[in-house]
């Protein structure tokens, strides 16, 4: 198993504001003891910044890629950084 402690930014874009889609992803993120945080974008998107093993973030982020029943995610990008242990919890940001 691949235990590589990584960082990410995933944006989703599509109906994922307004449907609990942030509260999707946190239940998501906690569930799987990930850690970082998940904001609506003024452009309408959303940003989840994660950081945990590289096949947990992963997970979350095919979860998103599918979100909540009310929303319609049309597109998910999954962007691989260095991991900087910044986060001690995932929370929803606004």
């Amino acid at each position: 198993m691949d235990t590589q402690i990584v960082r990410a930014e995933i944006i989703a874009n599509g109906l994922v504001q307004g449907v609990g889609f942030r509260y999707f992803v946190l239940h998501a993120a906690r569930e799987l003891k990930l850690k970082g945080f998940v904001q609506n974008l003024f452009t309408g998107e959303v940003l989840t910044v994660v950081e945990g093993p590289k096949l947990i973030v992963e997970e979350l982020f095919n979860k998103i890629k599918t979100g909540p029943r009310s929303a319609h995610v049309k597109n998910a990008v999954i962007k691989w950084l260095t991991n900087n242990n910044e986060f001690t919890d995932f929370e929803v940001r606004y």
